[in-house]
């Protein structure tokens, strides 16, 4: 039998931790953050980390696993989720994927064969330097022969991603792209995906708001310490939150225009992780601008419980649990 995993997936600021906690704890579930920023410690208020009270006594994992100077990838994610699912589930326990960073979420539910091998640090400090001199529209050209797919795929801007990709071909002769053949592949878990959506006025107003609730909570703050503490030209702090307070920081711009910053980035990032689920992944999508929250958390349940566990003795267990109103 396969594993089990469900997925929650959908755009910043539409309910994914609240949804997520109150399903694992209707399953006797267990979360797994799919998030690339909230691994890092020290970045809490800009990557909005759930709380410990927000967990209600929900097991979290791959929160606060490294350093902000340390860099990541999502080959090492996977690495580190895929033997965390197998013992979830032989703990009887059901794990949740959740998160928006939708690379992530595909490289576990599809086991993406990741083309990685040995890093050349030199040959990618050579590139970083020839961005910085020529460009990210000459650096992304350089793709065009050697990983003609990555080329129509990766967005000049997307600069790190194809040194990554040129890197890959450098040291293993093979083109990057070659794992995306792995999306064509069925999935190795018995997987439910479930994407939550919501009206794109409703979900934007929802982010500004979000964006003041971070500034009143801290963000500035946060930010300063971690700029303080020499911590600019890494990995982490090229997340939305941090980039545009650190524009603020080094006098780029002013604090009311770093916020707008943020809220325009925020927007846009939502708009691309909604593209991003919807062309590339198998979700079942549920509104969470109609019907309330508790109604559609028993839509999700009934669903999950139907594709997992049909009508087996676990099913009528959950239903005798009374776990959902």
């Amino acid at each position: 039998m396969k594993e089990k995993l469900v997925v929650i997936v959908g755009p910043t600021a539409v309910g994914k931790t609240k949804t997520s906690i109150e399903l694992a704890k209707a399953f006797d579930g267990e979360i797994i953050s799919g998030d690339s920023m909230q691994i890092y410690r020290d970045m809490d208020i800009g990557t909005a980390k759930v709380t410990s009270d927000e967990m209600e006594g929900i097991p979290h994992h791959l929160i606060d696993i490294k350093d902000p100077t340390e860099s990541f990838t999502v080959a090492e994610f996977q690495n580190l989720v895929q033997p965390l699912i197998t013992d979830l589930n032989q703990k009887g326990k059901l794990p949740f994927l959740v998160g928006g960073t939708g690379l992530y979420v595909k490289a576990i539910t599809h086991n993406y064969q990741f083309a990685e091998g040995p890093s050349d640090e030199d040959y990618r400090n050579a590139l970083e330097t020839f961005v910085e001199k020529h460009g990210v529209v000459s650096l992304h050209e350089k793709l065009k022969e050697i990983d003609p797919i990555s080329y129509k795929n990766l967005h000049p801007n997307n600069y790190r991603r194809v040194i990554r990709a040129l890197e890959v071909f450098k040291v293993t002769g093979q083109p990057m792209s070659d794992m995306q053949h792995d999306e064509e592949k069925p999935s190795p878990y018995d997987l439910v995906m479930i994407g939550l959506t919501m009206d794109r006025d409703v979900l934007y107003s929802r982010i500004n708001e979000r964006v003041d609730k971070m500034m009143e909570a801290g963000l500035l703050e946060e930010a300063k310490l971690l700029y303080e503490k020499g911590v600019k030209d890494f990995q982490s702090v090229q997340a939305i939150g941090y980039k545009e307070i650190y524009d603020y920081l080094e006098g780029r711009v002013t604090l009311e225009e770093a916020v707008s910053n943020l809220k325009q980035n925020s927007r846009r990032y939502a708009k691309r992780q909604l593209t991003w689920f919807r062309n590339k992944a198998d979700v079942t999508w549920f509104d969470m601008g109609q019907n309330g929250f508790n109604e559609n958390i028993v839509k999700m349940h009934t669903f999950i419980e139907g594709k997992l566990y049909n009508n087996s003795e676990i099913s009528k267990e959950l239903k005798r649990g009374g776990h959902l109103q």
